[in-house]
């Protein structure tokens, strides 16, 4: 019997799992007030090197800066085939006005057993302070409730980094608390703020 559920319950995290991917594949296009939404491109390679590079744009990533143009060029070009098979969830932030490229945002995985997303973000330093993460992440939010059908979706973020938790804050979302030296970046322990909202609750 325990085996039967197992499987079961195996295969409804798969299905959930191919509904994903078979959104994905087929990248959809999101547009907000001010911003499109919509899968980066070998293109966007100035755009992206000109944040990227940036010591203090990456300080409370997971990644360090781009060494220079090339490896950009090459990091969006692996994105291309990860696009293909619906197997990357990440948006290029583009504004309206100018369509320059100035940040991500998308989720940054799935726990299918459980309805849930975490998202991440990340913004030209150029262009912080202007409400721009917000607005990316509210079509986000949106996009996760209204159609994956997720029951919640997380921010997790470095200790230390207010302006995410803001980013957090001014979207609805409930900060839960710190989880103390729960992940090891860049070659050190690192205490993990998560923050979260739930189907029913108004993203704001």
């Amino acid at each position: 019997m325990v085996y039967n559920v197992s499987n079961a319950i195996k295969k409804e995290v798969t299905m959930r799992q191919e509904t994903v991917y078979n959104i994905f594949s087929h990248f959809p296009q999101l547009e907000t007030e001010r911003l499109y939404l919509r899968a980066m491109r070998v293109s966007d390679a100035p755009d992206m090197f000109d944040y990227a590079r940036r010591p203090e744009v990456t300080r409370y990533l997971l990644w360090n800066p781009h060494p220079d143009l090339a490896y950009t060029r090459e990091y969006l070009l692996y994105l291309e085939s990860r696009y293909a098979v619906g197997d990357f969830f990440d948006w290029a932030i583009v504004k309206k006005d100018g369509g320059k490229m100035i940040g991500t945002c998308g989720f940054t995985r799935f726990r299918y057993e459980d309805d849930c997303g975490e998202i991440g973000y990340v913004l030209s330093r150029s262009e912080w302070g202007k409400g721009y993460a917000a607005e990316a992440v509210r079509a986000v939010l949106r996009f996760g409730f209204e159609t994956v059908g997720l029951a919640r979706i997380e921010a997790k973020f470095m200790e230390g980094n207010a302006q995410s938790l803001r980013v957090t804050e001014k979207v609805g979302m409930t900060f839960e608390g710190y989880l103390r030296s729960a992940m090891r970046v860049k070659g050190n322990l690192t205490t993990i703020g998560i923050a979260s909202i739930l189907r029913d609750e108004p993203i704001r």
